[in-house]
């Protein structure tokens, strides 16, 4: 591996790590907050910090760049990794889903 990918591994368990922790201090500091509001206001402030971290650099035929050089791009890109983090979550699937089966 890589030092360059170790780093990136690091930083994405370092902030994932770090924003699972802080909603769990907000919502321990408040308990009449509302999970969902904690929850909604961590994920916008991912997106936000997301779509600001994808800005296409000032060369209009940079390869690198291609795939988010447009709003639409950024968007596409962010649903495919939405879906994927999703998909990998141990709460994707919940034991209350309503499409669980039951014997």
């Amino acid at each position: 591996m890589s030092r360059e990918h170790s780093e990136v591994v690091t930083g994405f368990d370092t902030a994932f790590t770090d924003a699972v922790n802080l909603g769990n201090q907000i919502a321990d500091r408040d308990k009449a907050a509302d999970l969902w509001d904690i929850a909604d206001g961590l994920l916008a402030g991912a997106i936000q910090y997301w779509l600001y971290s994808r800005q296409p650099c000032k060369d209009p035929r940079c390869a690198e760049c291609l795939p988010i050089s447009t709003a639409e791009g950024r968007m596409i890109e962010l649903q495919r990794l939405i879906r994927q983090l999703s998909e990998e979550s141990e709460y994707f699937h919940s034991p209350n889903d309503s499409n669980v089966g039951r014997a």
